[in-house]
């Protein structure tokens, strides 16, 4: 079985990460405002990104990583720009270690 972690632009202009085993059925239910959820409030909604995983754990734990992450980072993800993400990651771990 396959998993997918995907990203969806709102219709405000913000981002909804989620896990799934169903991509197409998910972004379905999303799009319909099937949940009483982030999504149902921000219609319409369209897949930004996606990424499958091996397993459900793999799904979870990128979703949960990236939730945790900046607009901006989230962005440079999207688009593939990997050294921006990597520039970005040590920024935010240079917060951390302050604090």
């Amino acid at each position: 079985m396959t998993f997918w972690v995907y990203i969806l632009r709102c219709g405000d202009g913000s981002y909804y990460t989620g896990h799934t085993d169903n991509l197409e059925k998910r972004i379905g239910e999303h799009q319909a405002g099937a949940y009483e959820s982030y999504t149902a409030e921000r219609l319409p909604v369209e897949l930004a990104w996606s990424q499958e995983c091996i397993t459900r754990e793999e799904a979870l734990g990128a979703e949960l990583q990236i939730k945790g992450w900046t607009r901006k980072k989230k962005e440079a993800m999207m688009r593939g720009d990997w050294a921006l993400v990597s520039q970005l990651a040590k920024k935010d771990f240079s917060k951390r270690k302050a604090r």
